[in-house]
């Protein structure tokens, strides 16, 4: 009996342990499977050349040692799951298997991230979130300026944008003309649609037509035309209206849009403060933030044409500007045409908005002293300032390293130059001491 027994207890064992086998391959297969529904980035070949111009694609050309491109491919991957259902194939290509491509396409950084058109390359350098690929990847799909034929999709717009252009009337003249440009000129940083009058009107207030408009952050601004302006100034006027209104009113600030920032030729106001890795901003940090926020929303008229507001959480995008290190919160004004910027007096935490508004007023009148600029004696003490500033990460990203890397040129260079200035002295010694024993 007790033989009996323990037949059938090792026959339990031995199915239980069959059943968790076939399990396992079970789950294996599954997460398998899933993983490769999420993942639809294709992985691209040399054979890319022959077939890039019969579709669109948006690509990730990338190095497998490349930190920023590891920390890209999960967005990447992301931004594929969303395109899928599209026009728009998504890949990437290993430009150290493939170094053709990387030739063909002048890939020059990585990761560089390319919308492809034909034989229309587009290079992106946006921020590398999945909200801002994918909009870019739906602009650059499209025309350069898509048609709105019914008002349902105008409130569908207002849904799903934060800015996009609108023009208003029939599609033709020098206001058409130049607003078709514009968007051909800035397709890579904002949409734009044309839509009749009649449908124009349950949404925007216009009293002349034809019309542009800018809709940003659930506010409508019209494009301040003049009929009695000649064709050049429209055309001007139009690219210079969409250059500075393609913003929102207050956006954060990052080391790939500040640049775009800067093209508006306005002074940038700047709150610094700084987020932690969950991009959270301490509450003293928050609340100085809010307060020059405030001043934009409150007196848009007063500075809209001026000066562009805007907050950055990594102050190191700041100290890189005025070549200092100040703690956070503090506000920076710049010029961005002349590079120069300019620091309050008053203590952060206890500026209030009247404060900002005689600093901002002393720019203005350009009674504030300007610091920095552009000259070759600033932009060498900023390749210092840069140099140091990497030694500095580095070092505390990884000591080891950073010394391997530099202790053994610098030990190397000290045992050159003691050879070639202490040599002489060992060849006298000896001469010395053979003349010695001589005697």
């Amino acid at each position: 009996m007790v033989l009996h027994k323990e037949k059938v207890n090792v026959g339990g064992a031995d199915f239980w342990r069959q059943l968790w086998i076939l399990f396992t391959i079970f789950s294996t297969l599954l997460a398998h499977y899933a993983n490769a529904e999420a993942s639809r980035v294709l992985e691209l070949s040399d054979r890319f050349l022959d077939v890039y111009t019969q579709e669109q694609w948006l690509v990730m050309f990338y190095a497998p040692w490349c930190g920023y491109c590891k920390r890209t491919e999960p967005i990447f991957a992301q931004v594929a799951q969303e395109l899928h259902s599209l026009s728009i194939r998504v890949g990437k290509i290993d430009c150290t298997r493939f170094p053709k491509v990387a030739k063909e396409m002048k890939i020059r950084a990585y990761p560089t991230i390319m919308f492809i058109k034909g034989n229309m390359k587009y290079i992106y350098n946006g921020d590398r979130n999945k909200e801002e690929l994918v909009d870019y990847a739906l602009r650059m799909s499209g025309p350069p300026v898509q048609l709105v034929t019914r008002p349902e999709s105008v409130d569908m717009l207002k849904g799903s944008h934060t800015i996009f252009f609108m023009f208003i009337g029939p599609q033709e003249g020098i206001l058409w003309e130049s607003f078709y440009a514009a968007a051909e000129n800035y397709q890579e940083f904002g949409f734009f649609y044309a839509t009749t009058p009649d449908i124009a009107s349950q949404h925007f207030d216009f009293e002349h037509l034809p019309a542009a408009v800018v809709y940003k952050e659930e506010q409508h601004h019209l494009y301040p035309f003049a009929h009695e302006m000649e064709g050049s100034e429209i055309n001007e006027t139009v690219h210079h209206w969409v250059n500075v209104e393609r913003f929102t009113t207050f956006p954060k600030i990052t080391r790939f849009n500040i640049n775009q920032l800067m093209l508006t030729k306005k002074y940038l106001v700047v709150a610094v403060v700084e987020e932690d890795k969950l991009s959270q901003v301490p509450t003293h940090e928050l609340e100085f933030r809010d307060m020059v926020e405030s001043v934009i929303r409150k007196h848009r008229d007063r500075y809209h044409d001026k000066f562009q507001f805007g907050w950055i959480g990594e102050p190191g995008i700041a100290h890189s500007i005025i070549l200092d290190t100040l703690p956070t919160p503090h506000l920076i004004v710049i010029n961005s045409t002349t590079q120069h910027h300019y620091i309050p007096d008053d203590e952060p935490l206890k500026m209030t908005p009247q404060a900002l508004h005689i600093f901002l007023e002393s720019i203005h009148n350009e009674s504030a002293t300007p610091l920095g600029g552009d000259t070759y004696f600033v932009r060498l003490r900023r390749a210092f300032f840069e140099a140091k500033k990497g030694l500095r990460e580095m070092w505390l990203g990884n000591p080891v390293l950073t010394a391997v890397i530099f202790g053994l040129p610098m030990g190397f260079l000290t045992l050159i130059l003691y050879s070639i200035f202490c040599g002489d002295c060992f060849v006298a010694s000896d001469e010395d001491d053979d003349h010695e024993k001589t005697e």
